[in-house]
């Protein structure tokens, strides 16, 4: 089932998410209509808290961006052995960032025709359950880590806007008041304040 969007201005996106047992109500349920959710919306990730849920749970496609890319493009903003996951990750933590870091542009489902260059490490470790609730500690790297980062910053309550320099984040502010004001037009649905 899709589930709308909340857009930027509502608090939920900006608390800590907490964390879940196996035996949260309707896991089996939330996971695809998460992944029905993002993939309606066109986007390659998405975390619990952009449905409406402060929870430490979100959903990460890299794998489609990876196969719309020439082998050039995929060389240079993926790691060497990673052609993209699709992954469920639950009570996500980073333990590790590299001292390597890269800008990309960055969007988010929450924050709709909008995108920012962004600073981020190259890769990171992270623990984490899989949709199955077993434990996971993997390295990532490259655009994936970047997906996965934005949305465990999601969990944490911190969206992508508060990396931003003062000035570019000025020159955004009408836009986002629209956008938190709902005086835009969607491709998916979208919950307003």
């Amino acid at each position: 089932m899709k589930r709308p969007i909340l857009a930027y201005g509502h608090r939920i996106l900006e608390q800590e998410c907490s964390d879940i047992e196996a035996t949260y109500p309707e896991l089996d349920k939330l996971i695809p209509d998460m992944w029905e959710t993002m993939q309606n919306a066109s986007g390659c990730g998405l975390a619990a808290p952009q449905i409406g849920l402060p929870i430490k749970l979100f959903v990460v496609d890299s794998k489609t961006t990876f196969e719309n890319l020439t082998v050039q493009e995929q060389r240079a903003i993926f790691d060497k052995n990673d052609n993209g996951i699709m992954e469920t990750f639950i009570n996500a933590r980073i333990i590790e960032r590299s001292e390597e870091v890269w800008e990309d542009e960055e969007g988010c489902l929450s924050i709709p025709n909008l995108s920012q260059k962004v600073q981020r490490p190259w890769s990171i470790v992270v623990e984490y359950y899989n949709k199955d609730f077993e434990p996971k500690t993997k390295s990532f790297g490259g655009t994936t880590a970047r997906m996965i980062q934005h949305e465990y910053d999601h969990t944490q309550g911190i969206l992508y806007l508060h990396y931003l320099k003062p000035l570019t984040r000025k020159l955004m502010e009408s836009k986002l008041k629209k956008i938190k004001r709902g005086q835009i037009e969607p491709a998916y649905p979208m919950k307003f304040i």
